[in-house]
């Protein structure tokens, strides 16, 4: 805890720098939602096809969710997936008319969600 999955459109595989973000993001997490930066735990998924709105326009996703032990609040979380937004443009490079949407959302666990 937390688990961060980020899914991100194939069109970004080179301007994505992830292992950055995921390095740059953990101590955001972690402050924000007082735990150990040895908590987090990233992982990215790589999506093939992706369509933005009516798929007239060259459109990337790049989506990041974020699982955490319940106790936090909605402002919490809020202020977590802004951290993300405002962290995220820093790790992807411009890519010539390509528009690239970013979102973020942070969610607790379900009940049964273990651990070891």
């Amino acid at each position: 805890m937390p688990h961060i999955r980020v899914d991100y459109s194939a069109s970004l595989e080179d301007a994505f720098d992830r292992r950055g973000f995921a390095l740059a993001l953990h101590p955001v997490v972690a402050d924000t939602v007082s735990t150990s930066v040895t908590n987090c735990k990233s992982r990215f998924r790589r999506a093939e096809d992706t369509v933005v709105g009516d798929g007239s326009g060259e459109g990337a996703v790049i989506h990041v969710a974020i699982r955490l032990a319940p106790g936090r609040t909605d402002e919490v979380k809020g202020r977590l997936t802004e951290a993300v937004l405002a962290l995220l443009p820093s790790h992807v490079k411009p890519v010539e008319g390509l528009t690239v949407h970013l979102s973020a959302e942070a969610h607790d666990f379900e009940r049964s969600y273990r651990r070891r």
